[in-house]
């Protein structure tokens, strides 16, 4: 499949919502995903533990890129050669389009070939354009959608720290490979200084790197390029915090897209895509 039978199959059957993929009405066999990095909270007053995690989830679903009211179904974390990443392979960021993005630091393949580890933000920033937030939403997922996602949550009581974080690695042969998402979630980030807590998470942003190139000698897959991140809070004493890092896969919403059709998304630039559907940026 071509990019653009991929980007012309990834079209969902509403005017205002996305949908999620594999649901009846799409277009074809293509999809988009997306990169979502929140943490929510939840006063525990008046409320058990249970009840308390799962308002504090459903706060990670539509605090900032909004991702709220469907039904999430977990899955394994890969985008295949009918699928296109929002941000980079259709509307791309335009500091990753002309390479003006600078790396974070460097990971070394088996083959010697140094992969540029990039910033995440770009990324997350471009989900956001599309799906919008909880009070300005733009095409967001149909309420109570089944919407397949690569997720993982952590919640956790305070007080006490919280994290999550998310990365895709580019497969280099995109006819035969798929691009690589890595969720990871924790707490109790070292509290003794600023030093100790920042050496915590750049050590954990090495070790996901790694993580992705042993995946990649799994399947004897090489990734070009890696774009990760991460978020934190400190969740204060009588409050249930929930970290959600989550990659949800979509079928477009009609309203998005541009006037010259799907295949245009795969060369206009996110700004003009905004532009294009008449969304002021």
């Amino acid at each position: 499949m071509t990019r653009e039978d991929a980007v012309a199959g990834a079209i969902g059957p509403y005017e205002r919502f996305c949908d999620g993929y594999g649901n009846p009405g799409a277009s074809g066999l293509g999809y988009l995903t997306l990169m979502k990095l929140d943490i929510g909270e939840s006063p525990l007053e008046e409320m058990d533990a249970t009840l308390a995690e799962i308002v504090s989830y459903d706060s990670a679903e539509t605090t900032g890129t909004y991702l709220g009211q469907i039904n999430a179904v977990t899955a394994s974390s890969f985008c295949g050669p009918n699928g296109l990443l929002w941000g980079y392979d259709i509307a791309p960021v335009p500091e990753i389009a002309d390479g003006s993005l600078l790396p974070i630091f460097f990971k070394t393949r088996k083959d010697g070939v140094e992969i540029p580890v990039y910033p995440l933000e770009p990324l997350l920033q471009a989900g956001q354009k599309l799906l919008g937030l909880s009070d300005r939403r733009r095409f967001p997922p149909i309420p109570g959608a089944r919407v397949t996602c690569a997720l993982k949550s952590h919640a956790v009581k305070g007080p006490n720290s919280l994290w999550a974080a998310l990365a895709v690695a580019i497969a280099e042969d995109r006819s035969q490979n798929a691009h690589l998402f890595i969720e990871d979630v924790g707490e109790a980030i070292p509290a003794a200084d600023e030093a100790a807590r920042q050496f915590f998470l750049d050590r954990l942003m090495e070790k996901i790197a790694l993580s992705i190139l042993y995946c990649g000698d799994n399947s004897q897959v090489k990734y070009k390029e890696i774009f990760m991140g991460y978020k934190t809070a400190w969740i204060e004493e009588g409050y249930m915090g929930c970290a959600l890092a989550s990659v949800p896969y979509l079928v477009l919403a009609r309203q998005a897209v541009p006037p010259g059709g799907p295949a245009t998304l795969l060369s206009l630039s996110l700004p003009e895509w905004e532009k294009a559907v008449g969304l002021h940026p």
